[in-house]
Order: structure tokens, then sequence, then C-alpha cells
């Protein structure tokens, strides 16, 4: 029987996990419970060890060494290649990935994930061509998938994020590298783990189906 790990918070509890066709015909008052959040696979299409989560989880290493498909039940979660949420960045909604390139992921390490808060209000940020916003500046309040066509420039040297929570990628149409975004000030590319300050496309963190 396939162990099955639950991340709360900083914190990972192992209990035992039935298989799929099990659980689904479980008891209506089990069934009837709200679906957890993240199921982590460790080999393509949802095949392998099976682990959870339902929230935050900085360290989940020593749970399992690699991460080669995923399914999200509920909720918009950042993946992150290594512990301590750091490394590369992957945006997932619900859904299901059967491979890491589903994600756009360049290896099969995740490490560290985080839930995203619910956010029903208005978005708003701005973005500025040159570092402590500074230079040409262009406020925007949906997605951008060509940020070049918008706004003329390549880069994105410092931003201010005043509504919602953002995801910037590398390349055009939500392609190459990602950063998430929370409310802030972002004076220079490197305050958000940019690599340069070349961004292509953004996207708004928000319940995608």
């Amino acid at each position: 029987m396939d162990p099955m790990i639950c991340c709360k918070s900083t914190e990972c509890i192992e209990k035992s996990l039935r298989p799929a066709e099990q659980r689904a015909n479980q008891p209506p008052e089990k069934a009837d419970k709200p679906p957890i959040g993240i199921f982590f696979y460790e080999d393509r299409n949802f095949q392998g060890r099976c682990y959870e989560c339902s929230s935050d989880c900085s360290d989940m290493s020593s749970y399992f060494n690699r991460c080669n498909s995923i399914r999200v039940e509920t909720g918009n979660w950042i993946l992150y290649e290594h512990p301590n949420y750091k490394g590369h960045q992957y945006y997932l909604w619900r859904g299901e990935y059967p491979d890491f390139h589903q994600w756009m992921g360049y290896n099969d390490s995740i490490r560290s994930c985080r839930l995203t808060p619910q956010h029903h209000g208005p978005y708003k940020m701005r973005i500025y061509e040159k570092g402590d916003f500074k230079g040409q500046m262009m406020e925007f309040s949906e997605d951008c998938p060509h940020v070049y066509d918008r706004f003329r420039f390549r880069d994105i040297h410092s931003c201010n994020i005043t509504d919602g929570h953002w995801m910037y990628y590398e390349e055009p149409n939500y392609k190459g590298r990602q950063y998430y975004l929370r409310p802030g000030e972002y004076r220079r590319y490197n305050d958000w783990g940019g690599m340069s300050s070349k961004i292509g496309s953004f996207r708004r963190v928000h319940q995608l189906i």
C-alpha cells in the first residue's frame, strides 16, 4: 500500500492511501468531503507513488525525489524547484498535467509549493521601463500575452503591484521562466527573482478552468 503525504503549512504527516478506484467507491459521507488541493505523482501519467497537499509546504524533499505528473483539484498553486520556495517557479491551476512538460518544467524536481490566496477584487499594476520606477510607465489590469505589442519595450526593470497577484513569463504567450509577484514594490528585476529584465508576457493569478 503506497504512502500518502499530506502537507500542511510547514509540517508533513504520513498516512495510508487506498488505490484510486477504492476511493471512488467510498461511502457518500466520505465522498462528500471537499477534495484535497493538489496531487503529486512520481511517474508520468499519474502513475507511481502519490502524495497529496492541501496548503503551503516549504520542503517536500524528504518525501519524494521526483515529480513527473500532477493533478490539481482545487486552487491555484505555485510550485518551486527547490525547498523554501526557490528555484524555477511554475503556476498551475485546476486540471491534469500528465508530464512535467505540461507545466513547462525544466526537470522533474518539485521541492516546495504555495497555495495562492483567492482574490475577488480588481487587478492593477504599473510596469516601468527602468529601475526605481523611472522611465516609460504603463498600467495594466488584464492579462497581456505580448508585452512588446502593448508596452513597446521587451524589458521590465521595475513594477508596482497594487491589486491582485500576477505571474510574469520570460517569453510571449506565457512561456519560458515564470515569476510569481504578490502586491508590493519591485524596484529592480532581481526583486522578483528575475534572471534578467526580459519579460514577454504576464497574467493574473486567478481561478482558471
